[in-house]
């Protein structure tokens, strides 16, 4: 995850990053810590258990503030793509018109507007648009995506029809969990009510194998089961040879060919077109 926050720091040129900070404590030190830096946005990430990542996206120091989970990193060096555009440059904020109809996506374009936008005459910026900074909201979660803007090869045609867009990442896509009046918290202006945590997810699939693994041990004590009950009977000898007495030819020669027919089936690998042949061959040298 760290990353994506170089990717994004790429992004803000006007951004200033400040060290870990341990998740045990109180999150208004980040105000603290933001007022010391002159800032009026903060963007924190909040890793749990090195595998679930969350956003804190807030106004310091009075807020407002939202909660997301990042899922579908997708990271520059991960993406390889062929868009490249100029370090430090400002960027165009692109929102889909969804971000229009609810009371809480309103409240997270204003933020994302404030939170994204290079200001105007930085030290650190330089004066031109070159990329676009995509924000579309689909599926109850906001996905973020990174253009840059391509000219037209001809140098006489300037028209905005003319001009295409490259990806250059990165990807992820935030899913909203709770709004909050307050910087890093306070009280509850908005929760998802679709929203599955992690930990929900995980035990859901570990509840699913443990049942797989269940069924697979039922049908195994079946299956044994099912065995003892249907116990192949092994043929006795016959009464002939329990006294003693020698047996007829015709006896004699069936026995010879099972046994031998057995001897052949035993054998593994054969195929059953040569398995056939050699019974007949067999029962063909077989005296009569």
């Amino acid at each position: 995850f760290r990353h994506l926050m170089g990717d994004l720091s790429l992004l803000l040129p006007h951004h200033k990053k400040d060290v870990k900070l341990d998740t045990k404590n109180d999150r208004g030190c980040i105000n603290e810590i933001a007022e010391l830096k002159g800032c009026t946005s903060c963007l924190f990430f909040e890793c749990r258990k090195h595998s679930d990542l969350y956003l804190w996206l807030g106004k310091c120091p009075s807020g407002p503030s939202f909660k997301f989970h990042v899922a579908n990193v997708h990271t520059m060096a991960e993406l390889k793509l062929t868009g490249n555009h100029l370090k430090g440059s400002r960027p165009v904020l692109s929102f889909d018109a969804s971000f229009d109809a609810e009371p809480h996506l309103q409240l997270l374009k204003e933020l994302l507007s404030q939170t994204f936008t290079t200001p105007k005459g930085h030290q650190k910026s330089k004066p031109f648009f070159d990329h676009v900074l995509s924000f579309t909201h689909l599926d109850g979660r906001v996905w973020f995506r990174n253009y840059q803007v391509v000219p037209p090869s001809d140098a006489k045609r300037r028209d905005l029809a003319d001009m295409s867009l490259v990806e250059v990442g990165p990807r992820f896509c935030l899913n909203p969990v709770k709004a909050f009046a307050g910087s890093f918290g306070g009280k509850t202006l908005y929760e998802n009510p679709a929203y599955v945590t992690p930990n929900a997810t995980r035990s859901a699939e570990k509840r699913k194998r443990q049942d797989e693994y269940r069924t697979k041990l039922k049908t195994r004590k079946r299956c044994e089961r099912h065995a003892a009950q249907h116990t192949l009977l092994r043929s006795k000898p016959s009464r002939t040879a329990q006294l003693g007495q020698p047996e007829r030819p015709e006896a004699q020669r069936v026995r010879r060919r099972r046994r031998l027919l057995r001897a052949v089936g035993a054998w593994r690998g054969v195929e059953h077109r040569f398995f056939v042949e050699h019974c007949l061959v067999l029962r063909r040298c077989l005296p009569e």
